[in-house]
């Protein structure tokens, strides 16, 4: 058993994670910004933290890291405000990462998305061009850190029920993914080391999440 802290634990992805790990017999903490979403986060499976990332330093969130086994990072401003968008998806992101690293919890999991990087390729006047900022910096930031690092790059997210499968690896492009199976995958991912140190880009495809993850 494992105690797992999820940034952003009332998001879809999220709350299907913390059903997965309680389910596995794992400890999860949801950190959430609005008290109104524990129960469902309780629903979950998970224990309640309230915490506002936008604000919280590095180190109270050091203080709510320290004990557990590894960080995902789940959260997001979920776009419309510039400036929210680098102060959550970048600044907070970055936060968190130095706040698990001065609690001692080596294993960190981002959820990013496909494409994310510095040649990202969206231009200035697009809507989207700062959350792909955002997380190009918080994902380069990640990797130069000395946490043993994951970052999951899901195509396009649907609600569609879980399917298990996937597509993984160099090359993969376009396609959706359920919220469910990234949950899966981001499971998944905790559960295996030799993935540490990857960027895994994934759409739904043929292959059994298990296999896909151990062979990228």
């Amino acid at each position: 058993m494992s105690r797992i802290a999820i940034i952003g634990g009332h998001g879809k992805v999220a709350l299907h994670l913390s059903r997965i790990l309680t389910g596995q017999g794992h400890q999860v903490t949801a950190l959430i910004r609005n008290p109104d979403h524990a129960a469902d986060v309780r629903g979950a499976g998970a224990t309640p933290m309230v915490t506002d990332v936008e604000t919280a330093t590095a180190g109270e969130l050091a203080d709510q890291l320290r004990g557990h086994d590894a960080v995902v990072w789940s959260a997001g401003a979920g776009g419309g405000n510039p400036d929210r968008t680098y102060a959550v998806d970048r600044d907070a992101a970055i936060r968190s990462m130095d706040a698990a690293s001065a609690a001692g919890v080596q294993r960190y999991i981002m959820v990013s998305y496909l494409g994310a990087g510095k040649d990202h390729g969206v231009p200035e006047d697009n809507s989207f061009f700062p959350y792909a900022e955002a997380k190009a910096a918080a994902d380069e930031y990640l990797k130069s850190t000395s946490l043993d690092w994951t970052i999951l790059g899901p195509s396009a997210l649907t609600l569609e029920p879980a399917t298990g499968k996937i597509q993984a690896g160099p090359g993969t492009q376009g396609g959706q993914v359920s919220r469910e199976d990234v949950a899966m995958v981001a499971a998944e991912v905790l559960a295996v080391p030799s993935t540490t140190g990857k960027v895994i880009e994934f759409i739904n495809g043929s292959t059994p999440i298990s296999q896909a993850i151990r062979e990228v």
